[in-house]
């Protein structure tokens, strides 16, 4: 029996009654549960029960500009240490705290850091590190402008044959950074005014006023979007369906052009006899395209790096992360914590297209010099429309194998040679395909916001589970409830929980919390300091950091069993060639709302065209060198693709593979031209023939007009008629994800709505027993309730509101390791117990005999057996303004308290009451429930510590604790720091005014306000409603009927 956690309860306590009918009902299919235990299930229960640091939960651990010091950065891993943090990602930047003492990379700042690697060493905490100052993105005022980022610009003058006026053509003007000149210091401003080099001068015929190219900037990679999650953001540029006819006139020709480079001189004259006739020449040149690293502290501002250039990136690498690993000395790598990881986050650098050699290589990969088609960069049209399309499509695609090769590829082999893993958050401004760029990395993220606190990015973490998956990666990190300026402390573990239960669906597996700040203020000053108004304030100032580490737990549960074995999918949806691209399912194969959109009955991922080349066909499913495999490839309804990746197809279609979509017409882009086509057209014929190719088969499928991809449930039809029933039916509020190691099929399942859920569920797995698996207390136990009908299995399950547990099938049973109790029977007979509290403990069956639960049923019933009424004594803590000791004749809302001291109140405060159970009590198990909580419990029953309720239903076994009377109840609970900021805003302000600490700060003197609380952020006003505080109940006593 275990008396620790909410939810679920062992067998022990589900009753003491035999039902032998039921018993010699299902005797037969109960005989699995005494098969032998195999070490693989034996080290999945021991790492769910006690998961390891590499399924622990995570950090983005932010400094600001100069703000830190050796001993707040120990009190920091210390707390996260104590709480379960196993991770940080380390990051510095500069938002909205007045700059501190020590600046960013200077011997001071070195010492800190070798600091913090040594104490994240001494306490087995993993350090993950940002490439460069700033929260994305590699550069600093060491990068020079030759070595920045790029753009091609151009300058034009229309002349005549005649004309007699010397030809001086204008230096080509900088494009606006994306961000604009405010990131610019004095000497930034001058680089990027100043630096140019000259790249070519063409001449042509001046021709007829045309339409531009339309998105040139875009098309051109000049701008790409910031943010992917903003509304109007393209995920991809499609090619255009049909052309503009022009006439000759209206075009460049490419017979006509004259390059002029040689006759150009330093002075920007030309030496030129201009033919008869009009004339355009364009004088072509580099300029830095603007982007600075951001928001780095103000001694990390500078150029970020060119993202085309290897030697450009490694002089970058060299003088960050080199001076620091440097500074290090040498590392042993067998530590299980200190310096683990090299981190590029979310891209938000914009797009580059050109660097120094870029000429030469796009010639070495497309086949065909570029030189002639440099006036498209400015949307002029060279040859006729669709000619200058294909130029464009092969400039992108030039310069997505440049970032991939020269810069992630290098950064992940400069991590590689220094010991060192890379993650990636493959999106934002990206220049390239998302899940390109996120295959480079040895661990791909992604990214969710806090729902209500911010943006939309759930397509990010499809995307980073999708690489993942496909690459065989077991770990799918996320950026985890990122927020901005109206979260202000307002979150909290019972809040989060429904939106971290989609995620683990969604297939992530661990959380990296946005954001723990360093507090290098002292502890009375609380909550402290801020990243600006960004991050859900996951540090060790919160009100609830004491209580975190329950659901610090439930979370490293959850995580160690999704990161075991292989997820199983059956649809792959394959991405267009070309860049830029965000991979979005269609919708149809995704149910519930925008921002926590779960996956149908038949999973699916996304797989980039460099992905797929790696796929090969067996037992007609498509499978990957990691593991994963899907009975389904679904093409992208466009109407070009290379020959290289038909051919790929056309291979997998002949070993037997099932493919669905529309044949491509012609290849993207000019590589080959015009060969190219009739080349896509042939194979396109061969495949679209009807019938069977091979082993295989290809199926039309069309998509909706303006849609990427076939709706889904023409797919799931598909699926359907080879035999292939959903991996899960159920209840529409039911989320799921499948995950299978070795001989054990595993769902995680989630209840997505705020209400209690009954629903028989049909799961498509192998055969076994159901076991439930409880992530909030490490409970496990066989449910006993199932039907078998060849491969699925239907399983009534009950999940209360925003409830989740895992759904474990296995070959044998959990006798001997689970944290149930059962009893075992011959002949209907009670012949011993099988008992593990600890989950260690093994006990042999007698011959003959069967394991079976104490209760026939899959979910006992609970009912209330009597109420905790009347008086409570509550104490809070006078240091938060608080009275220490007083009467609450009922539970109420501590907002609605006549004391302000109480009203106002954030922090702790301790309710204690004394009970007697009614006469009449009998030997049962029992459970507290407390109703409503405003925001965390601990309680302890006579002394007994049982543990923190975090989520509803807030109720918790008490049944090792309870005895008929006297009973000393204590119920600590933590409510939120709004309330008394709130109330601190009824008073004078003693702040930071005008980005400068106040005065009694800086000179060490008292503190005269009479405020409680100091933040470095304002996110209140005096008039800002009150959040609900406290205890509210009502408070009751169950018992569970077997």
């Amino acid at each position: 029996m275990i008396a620790t956690g909410p939810r679920y309860y062992p067998f022990s306590v589900f009753g003491r009654y035999l039902l032998c009918r039921y018993l010699l009902a299902c005797i037969s299919g109960l005989l699995c549960f005494v098969r032998p235990v195999t070490a693989q299930t034996t080290a999945l229960r021991t790492g769910f029960l006690h998961p390891p640091a590499s399924a622990g939960p995570g950090v983005y651990w932010y400094f600001m500009d100069g703000n830190l010091s050796k001993a707040g950065i120990t009190a920091d891993l210390e707390a996260m240490k104590t709480a379960g943090i196993t991770n940080v990602t380390f990051l510095e930047v500069n938002v909205g705290i007045p700059r501190g003492q020590v600046d960013f990379l200077s011997e001071a700042w070195q010492d800190i850091f070798t600091h913090t690697v040594r104490e994240s060493e001494r306490l087995g905490i993993e350090i993950t590190l940002g490439i460069g100052p700033g929260w994305s993105g590699s550069g600093g005022p060491w990068v020079t402008a030759a070595q920045s980022m790029q753009h091609l610009v151009a300058s034009r003058v229309n002349v005549t044959g005649n004309d007699k006026k010397p030809l001086l053509l204008p230096l080509p003007s900088p494009r606006n950074p994306f961000f604009g000149e405010g990131g610019f210091t004095p000497d930034l401003k001058k680089q990027w005014t100043d630096f140019y080099e000259d790249v070519a001068v063409l001449a042509f015929p001046t021709p007829a006023s045309a339409t531009p190219i339309p998105d040139i900037d875009e098309k051109a990679l000049y701008y790409r979007a910031p943010y992917t999650s903003v509304a109007g953001v393209k995920p991809y540029l499609t090619a255009p369906s049909t052309y503009e006819s022009l006439p000759p006139s209206a075009l460049i020709a490419k017979k006509q052009l004259i390059d002029l480079t040689k006759q150009l001189r330093p002075d920007g004259t030309l030496n030129w006899t201009v033919p008869p006739g009009n004339w355009t020449i364009m004088r072509f040149g580099v300029r830095n395209n603007g982007a600075v690293t951001r928001p780095a502290p103000f001694p990390g501002l500078g150029f970020e790096a060119d993202k085309l250039d290897t030697t450009a990136i490694n002089a970058h690498l060299d003088h960050y992360i080199g001076t620091l690993l440097r500074k290090l000395g040498k590392r042993d790598p067998a530590l299980p914590g200190g310096l683990k990881r090299l981190h590029m986050d979310s891209w938000e650098m914009g797009a580059q297209n050109w660097t120094k050699h870029f000429r030469e290589a796009f010639r070495k990969r497309r086949g065909y010099d570029p030189l002639p088609f440099y006036p498209v960069y400015t949307g002029s049209i060279v040859e006729s429309p669709e000619i200058s399309e294909r130029f464009l499509w092969d400039l992108r695609q030039t310069a997505q194998e440049l970032v991939l090769e020269n810069h992630a590829g290098q950064v992940k082999k400069y991590a590689h040679r220094n010991g060192l893993s890379l993650s990636i958050e493959p999106y934002d401004m990206n220049p390239t395909a998302d899940l390109e760029l996120g295959a480079i990395a040895d661990i791909p993220m992604c990214e969710f916001w806090s729902k209500g606190f911010g943006y939309n990015s759930s397509f990010s973490c499809i995307e980073a589970v999708s690489v993942a998956h496909v690459n065989g990666q077991a770990m799918v990190p996320s950026e985890a409830f990122t927020a901005e300026n109206n979260e202000g402390w307002k979150q909290y573990p019972g809040a989060m929980k429904n939106q971290g239960d989609w995620a683990f669906a969604a297939g992530i597996n661990r959380f990296v919390f946005h954001t723990f700040q360093s507090q290098l203020l002292p502890d009375s000053l609380r909550p402290g300091m801020t990243m600006g108004p960004y991050g859900v304030h996951w540090d060790r100032n919160q009100t609830w950091w004491p209580m975190v580490g329950d659901y610090h737990r439930y979370l490293s549960r959850c995580q160690y069993i999704l990161q075991q074995g292989t997820t199983v999918s059956d649809i792959l949806y394959l991405t267009p060639e070309g860049a830029p691209h965000v991979f979005l399912p269609p919708a149809s194969a995704l149910s519930g709302d925008a921002v926590l959109p779960d996956r149908r009955g038949y999973n699916f991922d996304g797989c980039a065209p460099g992905q797929l080349y790696k796929a090969t066909v067996q037992n007609g499913r498509i499978v990957f060198p990691g593991g994963a495999s899907y009975r389904i490839l679904v093409l992208p309804a466009v109407t070009t693709m290379t020959p290289a990746l038909l051919e790929k197809i056309r291979s997998l279609v002949f070993a037997g593979a099932i493919v669905t979509g529309i044949p491509p017409q012609q290849s993207p882009g000019l590589s080959g031209y015009p060969a190219c086509d009739t080349k896509v057209q042939a194979l396109a014929k061969t495949l679209w023939a009807g019938g069977s190719t091979g082993k295989g088969k290809v199926i039309y499928s069309y998509a909706a007009a303006g849609q990427l991809y076939p709706h889904y449930d023409s797919t799931a039809a598909i699926l359907a008629s080879m035999g292939i029933p959903q991996d899960l039916t159920a209840d529409e509020n039911i989320r799921y994800t499948h995950r299978r190691t070795g001989n054990m099929d595993i769902y995680f399942v989630s209840n997505r709505s705020g209400a209690k859920v009954n629903s028989n569920a049909v799961f498509r797995g192998q055969a076994g027993a159901p076991q439930l698996w409880d992530p909030m207390t490490g409970a496990m136990r066989m449910l006993p309730e199932y039907h078998t009908s060849g491969s699925l299995t239907s399983v009534p399950l009950q999940l209360e509101a925003y409830e989740s547990y895992f759904i474990v099938f296995a070959k044998e049973g959990i006798m001997g390791v689970s944290e149930s109790m059962a009893k075992v029977f011959e002949d209907a007979k009670e012949v011993a117990t099988a008992s593990s509290s600890t989950g260690n403990k093994k006990t042999s069956t007698p011959a003959g005999s069967v394991k079976m639960p104490v209760s026939s049923k899959n979910f006992p019933e609970k009912t209330t057996w009597f109420s905790l009424n009347g008086p409570w004594q509550v104490a809070f803590d006078p240091k938060w303004g608080g009275p220490a000791n007083c009467i609450f004749d009922s539970l109420q809302d501590w907002t609605q308290r006549p004391e302000a001291g109480i009203r106002y109140y954030s922090g702790v405060a301790t309710y204690h009451k004394t009970f007697d159970l009614p006469a009449g009590a009998r030997k049962q198990s029992y459970l507290l429930q407390l109703g409503a909580v405003n925001n965390l419990a601990r309680v302890i029953l006579n002394g007994k510590d049982l543990g923190v309720l975090w989520a509803a239903p807030w109720q918790i076994d008490i049944s090792n604790a309870l005895r008929e009377k006297d009973n000393q109840l204590e119920i600590t609970v933590a409510n939120l720091w709004p309330n008394r900021l709130i109330g601190d805003e009824q008073l004078p302000d003693d702040g930071i005014k005008d980005g400068q600490w106040p005065a009694w700060l800086q000179k060490g003197q008292p503190r005269q306000s009479a405020r409680y609380t100091f933040a470095t952020w304002k996110f209140y006003t005096k008039d800002s409603p009150l959040l609900p505080s406290g205890l509210l109940g009502p408070v009751t006593i169950q018992t569970i009927e077997p």
